[in-house]
């Protein structure tokens, strides 16, 4: 067994190539939340003029924070539960605490927010990761967390 606080830190390729393999789950989720809102247009409205009904500010802001909910969701259940993603199962890379533990509810919910902010600010968090001596992104930093990577299965 090895020490989860020894495995190397992992490199920004693999942390992008993850983040790509996690696009296509995404986009999944983004289609299946998209139809659970016309499913609920549709009990509420009916069929007839459903292009023709447009829904209130409040409601689309509700909308969008509900997808973001959706979005941010899978991240914590995935890091939450095994540390891991299916992108970063794919590249062999895992969530954890500097000790090697899991990261905690707060961690994730921390890291899913600041992650896409990182992302969001044209990859400055991400590109945090080119900087030596820690090569951690930024939202590694602030959260309390690192991504490592784990030795190949035999």
């Amino acid at each position: 067994m090895i020490d989860a606080k020894l495995l190397p830190t992992a490199n920004l390729l693999r942390r992008l190539a993850a983040l790509i393999y996690d696009a296509f789950l995404l986009f999944a989720i983004t289609l299946a939340y998209g139809l659970l809102l016309v499913l609920i247009k549709v009990i509420f409205n009916g069929t007839q003029g459903l292009e023709e009904v447009q829904p209130g500010p409040i409601l689309q802001w509700l909308s969008f924070g509900g997808w973001l909910l959706a979005l941010g969701s899978y991240y914590f259940i995935c890091w939450r539960k095994q540390g891991q993603t299916l992108g970063m199962k794919s590249w062999r890379l895992r969530l954890q605490q500097a000790d090697g533990s899991l990261a905690s509810p707060e961690q994730c919910i921390k890291r899913s927010i600041l992650a896409t902010l990182s992302l969001g600010a044209l990859g400055i968090g991400y590109l945090w990761c080119l900087v030596p001596p820690a090569k951690v992104c930024l939202h590694d930093i602030l959260s309390g967390t690192q991504v490592v990577l784990l030795p190949p299965t035999k």
